[in-house]
């Protein structure tokens, strides 16, 4: 989704500016505290590898097992934690790991792989949707620098809690075998460090982020002729959008309704001291693995279609401007709105060279 900030005359103040870089600041020391927590919590790990074994259970007997599972043991053979009923070995465990590992690992890998097979197979058919007609040198703002802060600070935790979280997931089918014990051990300690407390960070950020987008996201009727229209791949005539597009627009509402269900249940795994029950933790866990992964394998047509499937996107959010074809093209009601707003690109050097505010006033139509 792409967002555009209707400026007062004169630009950006500088302060916005500054906001900005603090951002970004926070978001660097933010990465490194965590990194130095994982890796104090891996060396603490290895000083003394033998931590484990000393608080190991003796050997226990056939007999004993099927005294647990069916329930007709004493407090000796019952959860530690206070106020718990549970055995060691309960049907609602057996479910949840049944559900994981049976269904929610397996189909996840197909979604995700998947959803990448299908996108290079249609990057090979089909290839880059270039302009149509050639550039004419005359730009408009498309995202204001806080923007693209806050965006690209949202989408690199976004890709490291993917990837750290497939770790977690399928990691020890993969980097295990690949590498060993040894440095497996060291990898899977430092992902769970980073996904767990990145995760907080990133969830507090994806609420502001949608919140600063809310109104460029409202559905309109031509949304619903843009998905008829395939947007614009069924039919010769372009299709109308306004700033954001129907499909810009249905990421939004993915993000908005299944990426707060993924926090949520993040949330309730990364602070288990809130006395939530051992089957409130299993189902968050099933909810926050589909979620994540479901988001996971969709993003991947959103990261496509915003660098190398359609010529110019990119540039607007490296940039903070497109050219005024490529706003024809894609998005021409909010193009209607904003036309007398172009700038050449003289001047938009001019503006950045001079230290002043890049960003002028704009108007725009969702």
């Amino acid at each position: 989704m792409n967002l555009l900030t209707a400026q007062a005359p004169g630009g950006v103040p500088r302060s916005g500016k500054g906001l900005a870089l603090g951002i970004c600041r926070f978001m660097l020391v933010a990465l490194a505290l965590v990194l130095s927590l994982g890796f104090t919590q891996v060396a603490a790990a290895q000083a003394d590898p033998d931590r484990e074994m000393t608080t190991a259970a003796p050997g226990i007997t056939a007999d004993q097992w099927r005294q647990v599972r069916s329930g007709e043991t004493g407090p000796n053979y019952r959860d530690s934690r206070a106020d718990s009923n549970y055995s060691l070995i309960n049907s609602s465990g057996e479910t949840w790991r049944e559900i994981r590992n049976r269904w929610v690992s397996p189909f996840g890998l197909i979604a995700v792989f998947g959803m990448a097979a299908l996108i290079a197979l249609f990057y090979f058919i089909v290839g880059r949707k270039e302009l149509e007609a050639p550039r004419t040198g005359r730009l408009l703002l498309r995202w204001t620098l806080m923007k693209r802060a806050l965006h690209w600070t949202v989408a690199t935790l976004f890709i490291i809690l993917a990837l750290t979280g497939m770790t977690l997931l399928f990691g020890k089918f993969v980097f295990r075998p690949l590498f060993g014990d040894g440095i497996w051990a060291w990898m899977i300690a430092a992902t769970k460090v980073l996904h767990n407390y990145l995760g907080p960070i990133f969830g507090i950020l994806l609420v502001i982020l949608l919140v600063s987008l809310i109104k460029d996201n409202i559905p309109k009727k031509h949304d619903w002729v843009w998905f008829k229209k395939g947007g614009g791949m069924i039919g010769k005539k372009h299709v109308d959008a306004g700033f954001a597009n129907g499909g810009e627009k249905a990421w939004y509402w993915l993000l908005a309704t299944v990426g707060i269900l993924v926090i949520a249940s993040g949330f309730v795994l990364d602070f288990p001291n809130f006395d939530q029950s051992r089957d409130t933790m299993q189902w968050a866990n099933i909810i926050h693995a589909v979620g994540a992964l479901g988001l996971t394998a969709i993003s991947l047509g959103h990261i496509y279609i915003g660098t190398l499937g359609t010529e110019g996107a990119l540039e607007g959010m490296t940039m903070g401007y497109v050219d005024e074809t490529w706003a024809k093209e894609h998005h021409n009601l909010w193009y209607e709105e904003v036309k007398d707003q172009t700038l050449s690109e003289q001047e938009v050097a001019a503006r950045k060279s001079s230290g002043g505010s890049s960003e002028p006033s704009a108007t725009r139509t969702s």
